[in-house]
């Protein structure tokens, strides 16, 4: 009887409202990370991606990301280009959509 009282106690609030955003992640220019959009998903976790720059790279789902993140697309992400091959990057974070709003009004993307 007392597990039940302490689990009633424990439960969720939904309050109806999207969680504030507290902090947004950017890219590193030391890193020479950037913005990136999903295009297509190729499978086997890869995705084309059109970068920023103006380039169609073909994306990898780091190992970090992929148990923990599911990509579609349209997403907006943040990607490293390789620096042996141009027309490939490494994806390693996706952003929500309240983070994506935010990054819109203030004038990253």
């Amino acid at each position: 009887m007392r597990y039940l009282a302490n689990y009633n106690s424990r439960k969720k609030k939904d309050t109806g409202q999207a969680p504030a955003i507290v902090r947004v992640r950017l890219p590193n220019k030391r890193y020479s990370e950037m913005f990136a959009s999903a295009d297509l998903m190729l499978g086997a976790n890869h995705i084309r991606v059109r970068c920023y720059d103006g380039v169609t790279r073909t994306g990898r789902i780091k190992g970090k990301i992929k148990k923990r993140v599911w990509i579609r697309e349209g997403d907006v992400l943040i990607v490293i280009p390789w620096s042996f091959q141009d027309e490939k990057c490494d994806i390693i974070y996706r952003y929500t959509q309240p983070q994506v709003e935010w990054l819109r009004r203030n004038g990253y993307i």
